[in-house]
């Protein structure tokens, strides 16, 4: 198995956000109009606001990405995470995980919140792993959003 490595957003790679994040969605839900909006401008949505873009890489190739949007000061959702289904179960989704906490610590961050489904189970677990806690839903703006998690940076 190849080295993995994660680097920030780059303009010339703009397009594996969306290619890898529909690949998931289409195979377990469907693409939502928020979905489209993130992901056809990720520059704007999330990288101007002051989010950040990671992507895992495997030789020459993309096969990874999560990013960290902006809600409000100190406040960030880790959103729109994918891992290729042929590079799964190599730890990657860790890697990146890994990388948005650290990023987050060095950044002052102060609190994390993801939105997920209960079906992506290993997921739901790796996020409960890093010890996100379930908390009330609340309004959503994605309709396959069943669970809401929050962490507190500056607990780990």
């Amino acid at each position: 198995m190849s080295q993995i490595h994660i680097t920030y957003f780059d303009p010339a790679h703009r397009d594996a956000i969306r290619r890898l994040n529909y690949e998931w969605l289409e195979k377990y839900f469907h693409i939502e109009e928020i979905d489209r909006e993130v992901l056809s401008k990720p520059e704007e949505v999330i990288l101007a606001p002051g989010g950040q873009i990671f992507y895992a890489w495997c030789d020459d190739q993309i096969v990874g990405t999560v990013s960290l949007m902006k809600i409000q000061e100190g406040v960030f959702e880790l959103t729109k995470m994918a891992v290729n289904e042929a590079f799964q179960g190599l730890g990657i989704g860790k890697l990146l995980m890994d990388q948005c906490l650290d990023y987050a610590k060095n950044t002052g961050i102060k609190e994390i919140i993801i939105y997920s489904n209960r079906r992506l189970e290993r997921a739901v677990a790796m996020y409960r792993n890093y010890g996100f806690k379930e908390i009330d839903l609340g309004p959503v703006l994605y309709s396959r959003a069943d669970i809401k998690m929050k962490l507190d940076v500056g607990d780990n």
